[in-house]
């Protein structure tokens, strides 16, 4: 058994400013530049249309309400819009910085993680594209790094600034509760487990469930959406994705890095000073489990790599103590950060992009591609047809229209939260049903007819890319019964 009188004394060097502040102001400016690049990501025209509530059937309120102030305050335009995950990956960079000096990191470990972590995959794509996994990029190393501090400096007053993180962040995702999970794990296997004994701890747990209350009051009486959001993720990726998560694990910070949180896992348990941060390698064991098990989404490791990350920084600058180890790091975290831009970033002219087959692996990039003339040939065939309403597939479609159409007529989908905001009159006799879902539909009318077939003229495999046009006419029950047949969580 794992003794628990675990208390320690670790050195702090200074803060390595100049480093931190450079990595910052680099990554600032490639995020910058990049943003207006090929167009909206998919999730962001949704976040732009939905209108402000407590909370959707497929996620909580918070990235919604930001991306609707965004555009409040700095005009609805895309660049504005990617203010708010830029502002992310750069207050990142801090965190992490500060996790290495946290545990006995030099200077140079110290730049490590601001320049090697300012070009991963995971800090540039969410830095890129304001998703929910932006606001991840703050909130997992905040919440840990204040466990660290607790357990490191034995001041059980952050377990309240942890639980003040945790339960904020379910306003953004419900999934920050797998992290308290891993944490309180961590603690009972490796310890300190006199830490269960603290009332700092259960006030920081209390403190994170009073902030999480109306998130879940919001569950309880609307039916635990997130749990069926959940489920059919689960139906529709899992076995993608506990075949990509293995991989990712390297991609999401690149294969440099990954050699970092490798590092970081072995020391915890070899360096005595280290003793206290054993948990961090349990709490990423259950998060890994808990991705595998559930099957949603591979990138969701992506907080705990990060934090994995830092922490290796320090092993990492104390075996490069010769010129040539010194020369060879830097050198090593520029060739990944390269690799990891071309992954996760439009760096391509969106022609060249869709010649290199890159759309297969940066599937984000890919979903910013070819919306403004989707909805040009949406806009065309819904004039053709007389369409009385249109009805979108995804909400990648629908926000496109809500952001790019004019004299349309209304435009409605089934995808997630969309379904609630309404179905087309009863009285629509001809609709245009846009996606692949016409396909489907086609059942429920009396006549149905292919007017037109999306194509983004730049040969880029999207989403969208072929799917069908359809003029449907006369449907065969109310729209009362069909708009349950149109709704769908994906």
């Amino acid at each position: 058994m794992i003794a628990d009188d675990t208390r320690t004394t670790v050195h702090r060097h200074p803060l390595a400013t100049s480093h931190v502040v450079g990595a910052m102001l680099a990554l600032t400016v490639v995020l910058a530049m990049l943003s207006p690049q090929y167009g909206y990501h998919r999730d962001e025209l949704y976040f732009r249309m939905l209108p402000p509530a407590w909370g959707y059937t497929d996620l909580p309120p918070l990235t919604p309400l930001l991306a609707r102030l965004s555009i409040a305050v700095l005009g609805d335009s895309v660049v504005a819009l990617r203010v708010i995950a830029l502002l992310c990956a750069a207050a990142s960079i801090v965190l992490l910085v500060l996790i290495t000096r946290e545990v006995g990191g030099t200077r140079r470990a110290q730049a490590y993680t601001a320049w090697g972590m300012a070009g991963t995959t995971g800090t540039l794509l969410f830095g890129h594209v304001l998703l929910t996994a932006s606001l991840d990029l703050v909130v997992w190393p905040a919440a840990l790094f204040f466990a660290v501090r607790a357990v490191l400096r034995d001041d059980g007053r952050w377990w309240l600034a942890a639980g003040a993180v945790i339960g904020a962040s379910t306003f953004n995702k419900l999934l920050v509760v797998v992290l308290m999970i891993g944490i309180a794990g961590g603690l009972a296997v490796c310890g300190p487990r006199r830490w269960f004994a603290s009332p700092w701890l259960w006030g920081g747990v209390a403190l994170a469930g009073l902030l999480a209350l109306p998130n879940v009051i919001y569950q309880a009486t609307h039916g635990w959406p997130q749990l069926a959001m959940g489920a059919a993720l689960s139906e529709n990726n899992a076995e993608e994705v506990r075949i990509m998560m293995w991989p990712m694990l390297v991609l999401l910070v690149g294969p440099v890095l990954a050699v970092f949180w490798v590092v970081a896992v072995v020391a915890v348990f070899r360096r005595p000073r280290w003793r206290p941060l054993r948990f961090l390698a349990v709490t990423f064991a259950i998060v890994v489990v808990f991705v595998f098990v559930g099957g949603t989404q591979f990138y969701y490791t992506a907080g705990v790599l990060s934090v994995l990350s830092a922490v290796g920084a320090a092993v990492v600058a104390d075996w490069a103590r010769t010129r040539a180890r010194r020369v060879l790091v830097p050198a090593l975290l520029g060739v990944n950060a390269v690799a990891c831009a071309i992954a996760s970033l439009p760096v391509l002219p969106v022609q060249a992009f869709g010649a290199t087959g890159l759309a297969n692996i940066n599937s984000a990039a890919a979903d910013q591609v070819g919306w403004e003339r989707y909805v040009e040939q949406v806009v065309d065939a819904a004039a053709s047809a007389e369409a009385d309403a249109i009805i979108a597939t995804n909400y990648g479609e629908a926000g496109a229209l809500n952001r790019f159409g004019a004299g349309l007529p209304p435009v409605v989908s089934g995808h997630n939260a969309l379904w609630a905001l309404g179905a087309p009159a009863e009285d629509a006799e001809t609709v245009l049903i846009v996606g692949w879902q016409a396909t489907r539909a086609q059942e429920w009318f009396t006549q149905c007819d292919v007017v037109a077939v999306l194509d983004n003229g730049v040969g880029v495999d999207t989403e969208e890319q072929e799917a069908p046009l359809m003029r449907c006419s006369f449907p065969l029950a109310p729209w009362s019964v069909l708009w349950e047949r149109f709704r769908h969580l994906d």
